[in-house]
């Protein structure tokens, strides 16, 4: 769907753009599960900013907070919309998307379909307190990020 740079979450703000560096990482956002939201416009403006990743995918860069969408906790930064009643958006551009949402009537209801990024490393759970205490050798706190560079050996870093 889309990628980020230098951060495995849904961070709109990172969007892969022209700027690469040596140093940096892409990361990957998939397809994830589909859904379709029933949303009443009550106000003109629903408080959504939308951007495009240029191949024909508009996804929600921002929820403007206390808005109509915002009420909504089934729709999250980062979703891809799909349709708007039942019209594809797929090869629309972000100002096409916004335009639509713009013209729907105030007081009416709208079908919104979207797909979620899939959600990294949701299939692993905490650890959990089982161990015995002073068996093998001591690890530390575990919080930590380990950062691994193209120069130079790895090292973990403290939060």
């Amino acid at each position: 769907m889309f990628c980020t740079l230098n951060t495995h979450k849904v961070d709109m703000d990172k969007l892969l753009g022209g700027q690469i560096g040596l140093e940096d990482f892409i990361f990957a956002h998939v397809k994830g599960q589909r859904k379709e939201v029933e949303v009443f416009k009550s106000e003109d403006a629903l408080g959504l900013t939308i951007t495009d990743n240029g191949a024909g995918y508009a996804f929600i860069k921002r929820i403007k907070e206390g808005s109509v969408i915002d009420h909504i906790h089934l729709i999250s930064v980062g979703d891809m919309i799909e349709a708007i009643n039942g019209q594809s958006l797929l090869g629309c551009r972000h100002y096409e998307v916004a335009r639509l949402l713009k013209e729907l009537p105030r007081g009416r209801t709208f079908t919104l379909k979207l797909t979620e990024p899939r959600k990294a490393f949701d299939m692993i759970s905490q650890r959990s307190a089982g161990g015995r205490p002073g068996s093998g050798p001591q690890l530390g706190t575990g919080r930590g990020t380990l950062r691994l560079r193209s120069r130079g050996p790895a090292t973990v870093e403290d939060l």
